[in-house]
């Protein structure tokens, strides 16, 4: 099949698709956005964070089908051209991404959190980062990162 998605803001198009391959795959292999990582392909570890539709889905679990005629937006769609978000700003200067493989999922999860809730609380945080596996950091820097990206007014 043809799929037609929106990402970034830009019409796209992916040649030969299964209905059942993995919108992930789609973003990485087919379209050469390879911001979203492939780590556990279960859902589980949210590396593969991506917004559907304004919503944050594991790309994993999407199946590419699913995502025609909507909207996706990557990490890489969070930069305003050479510009970083905010969120990705705050999780360079924290000190918050090591090896980088979970920093993508975090940093969508972490934008969502704080377009939904501008200064949220520590236990809020936890929360909506608990989708988020993390083997390096020992996650008090990625906390911070979403601090300082709330101190800035990272909300949009």
């Amino acid at each position: 099949m043809r799929l037609n998605v929106k990402i970034n803001g830009e019409d796209r198009q992916a040649d030969d698709v299964w209905e059942g391959e993995s919108l992930l795959y789609v973003l990485r292999e087919r379209l050469g956005l390879p911001g979203s990582k492939n780590a556990c392909e279960q859902g589980e570890c949210g590396s593969c964070t991506v917004y559907l539709d304004q919503v944050p889905v594991c790309s994993c679990l999407v199946a590419a089908g699913q995502a025609e005629g909507r909207e996706v937006r990557t990490v890489e769609g969070l930069a305003n051209g050479e510009i970083l978000d905010p969120v990705q700003q705050s999780f360079v200067d924290a000190g918050a991404v090591q090896c980088g493989f979970c920093t993508p999922g975090l940093v969508v999860a972490a934008h969502d959190l704080l377009n939904r809730v501008p200064e949220p609380a520590d236990e809020e945080i936890r929360e909506a980062l608990a989708g988020n596996l993390c083997r390096c950091t020992g996650y008090e820097k990625i906390l911070d990162a979403v601090r300082l990206a709330a101190s800035r007014g990272a909300s949009a």
